[in-house]
């Protein structure tokens, strides 16, 4: 009985971002559970090998291509899914980007294409799945925020911003949507192997540091993120709500 808990057969989840890194391996791990897969990005190509991917290990997969920065192309592509295919249950805002510079140098342009895509992008899409979560009674929000929501590194003060701002909006959410049978949490990930840290996984000094900062000793590998994707996303959080879930190795907790 508890396992059935976790069981996502006959839902349909939305992963923004998730042609590669965190947000394809999020959609496969909800795929695994039993639920039908929408996946989103811009790059039809990389969207189109994700999806082929998925389809051969057996998962029900559906492909949204649109712009999570513009809200009136998140809000139409969300309606008529709805519309044509049919209601989505889960959503995991996951899109995001990085850029690293010194703050008395950062670019005002780069600091605009953090705003927009780490944390309008989760209002655009956050606003337009709830508009129809609430008139069914129901739903699941899974922001994909950070440790940078609570710590900072040099360089980085713009994504530490976007990402605090993550967790502040899932609060948020929580507490307008949740009278309206909403579950709207966050998973706040470490440092993890992905396309986004290919920079700082080359960097021998700074794999080093981290080894030796992170309780746990290592990088975090994708799949480690699978587990509370799926609890957030299931009935067994049905009164889990506004919380942000660290996923870090126990490096914020750790002097």
């Amino acid at each position: 009985m508890s396992l059935a808990l976790f069981d996502l057969a006959g839902r349909t989840a939305l992963v923004t971002g998730s042609s590669q890194g965190i947000g394809l391996a999020l959609a496969r791990g909800l795929a695994a559970a039993g639920a039908a897969v929408v996946l989103n990005g811009r790059d039809t190509a990389k969207l189109d090998a994700a999806a082929a991917m998925l389809r051969g290990e057996g998962a029900t997969v559906h492909k949204l291509v649109f712009d999570v920065t513009d809200h009136e192309a998140s809000r139409a592509a969300i309606d008529a899914f709805e519309a044509a295919t049919g209601p989505i249950d889960i959503c995991v805002n996951n899109a995001g980007m990085q850029y690293r510079s010194p703050l008395e140098d950062f670019p005002a342009d780069a600091f605009e294409r953090l705003l927009q895509t780490n944390i309008a992008s989760v209002f655009h899409v956050g606003q337009a799945v709830a508009r129809h979560m609430i008139g069914r009674g129901r739903g699941r929000i899974v922001n994909i925020a950070s440790v940078q929501s609570a710590l900072a590194r040099p360089s980085i003060a713009p994504y530490t911003a976007t990402k605090g701002a993550v967790a502040n909006l899932t609060k948020g959410m929580a507490t307008d949507w949740a009278r309206h049978g909403l579950q709207c949490n966050a998973i706040a990930p470490g440092y993890f192997d992905t396309p986004l840290n290919a920079a700082l996984k080359g960097d021998p000094a700074f794999n080093a540091w981290l080894e030796k900062r992170t309780p746990a000793g290592r990088w975090g590998n994708v799949e480690e993120l699978v587990g509370a994707c799926i609890f957030l996303a299931s009935d067994a959080a049905s009164f889990v709500n506004g919380h942000v879930l660290y996923v870090d190795g126990g490096i914020t907790v750790s002097l």
